[in-house]
């Protein structure tokens, strides 16, 4: 709607407004028994129909003004606790169309938002339900039994309460693990940050897995350069390839590799773990990082992991200053890589 309607109905209410007074003229000459000439008729009905053109389009668009202002009151209100300014120009209802419009589309984009972290919500208290049920039940189990007459037994109370030991040294991983990743994304975690090569935390993180890797015939392979320097904590960054490497050694193939190398791109260096392990399917890759996230049966679950190895790769790599990403095809393996700052 443009501001010709509001012109037309005006138009129109004057037009019928003289008709009826010159209606009214001509029935008061009738009665009267008066002649009465279009010059006379004119004379009365064109300054009525100006006036009341005038005094219409006036209220029309007052009413049409406040109507504009309310709106953009509500909207503007609702954005960010303000006052719209008065709505100015040739065509309010259009301007204020374009911004309702805009608005909607912005609590639109809100709601979906709100649905999808909603729905991740959900699933990561499922998934932390799980998590923590399954070492729960388990220690639970052994305690029953020692209960129930196996302290007694020589052969299944040191057993199982090695057992029920374990199953709490998983809680506490957990719990550990959450905490970390809270400090993580809250920022209150001091960073030792300083120069350092990398081939010191590959090493140090690749003797940490050598017995596991050894066990399931897997080779870890340090490819670096000699002095590939970066801006790093220590510590953090040993977690970081910790975690990579204990995936590789988990879900590599027999007689299978883990590789790491490393690229100058700039002011950072990018760094590449690979291996030729059971891959991960395309569908899985962009919730690879999330909490407790699961790709499916391919990947059994660990009884010794945390489940949350994967999200405090990303959370320190993020904490650096760096991006991480991943590349994976069944069958063939699965390649992660970070960036981190440079050491100069």
């Amino acid at each position: 709607m443009d501001m010709r309607s509001p012109i037309r109905l005006a138009l129109v209410i004057a037009a019928i407004a003289a008709a009826t007074a010159a209606g009214v003229m001509v029935g008061m000459a009738l009665v009267a028994h008066h002649a009465l000439d279009a010059l006379g008729v004119s004379m009365v009905s064109i300054p009525v129909a100006l006036t009341v053109f005038a005094v219409s389009l006036w209220l029309i668009k007052r009413f049409v003004q406040e109507r504009v202002d309310l709106i953009h009151r509500t909207i503007h209100d609702t954005q960010a606790g303000g006052t719209a300014s008065r709505v100015k120009g040739p065509d309010p209802l259009g301007s204020v169309g374009v911004e309702v419009e805009a608005w909607a589309e912005e609590k639109r984009t809100e709601i979906t938002g709100l649905k999808e972290r909603e729905r991740f919500r959900r699933e990561f208290i499922g998934n932390l339900a799980h998590e923590l049920r399954t070492p729960i039940f388990s220690i639970q189990g052994y305690i029953l039994t020692l209960l129930e007459g196996g302290l007694e037994d020589g052969k299944v109370n040191r057993d199982f309460l090695e057992r029920a030991s374990n199953g709490v040294d998983r809680l506490i991983r957990i719990v550990e693990d959450m905490d970390l990743i809270t400090q993580l994304e809250s920022g209150v975690m001091a960073m030792d940050v300083e120069r350092m090569d990398l081939n010191g935390a590959v090493n140090e993180g690749m003797r940490a897995l050598e017995m596991k890797a050894r066990e399931r015939r897997v080779t870890l392979r340090n490819e670096l350069d000699e002095d590939v320097l970066v801006r790093a904590d220590h510590d953090r960054l040993l977690q970081v390839f910790t975690n990579l490497f204990n995936n590789a050694v988990n879900y590599g193939t027999e007689g299978g590799w883990c590789s790491v190398r490393s690229f100058d791109v700039g002011d950072r260096v990018l760094v590449e773990v690979s291996d030729n392990g059971i891959g991960i399917a395309e569908e899985h890759l962009p919730r690879l990082f999330e909490r407790f996230y699961r790709v499916g049966k391919s990947r059994a679950r660990n009884e010794g992991g945390s489940g949350l190895g994967l999200a405090i790769v990303k959370h320190i790599v993020e904490a650096h200053g760096g991006t991480i990403t991943v590349k994976s095809v069944e069958g063939k393996g699965t390649t992660f890589g970070f960036t981190l700052p440079k050491g100069k």
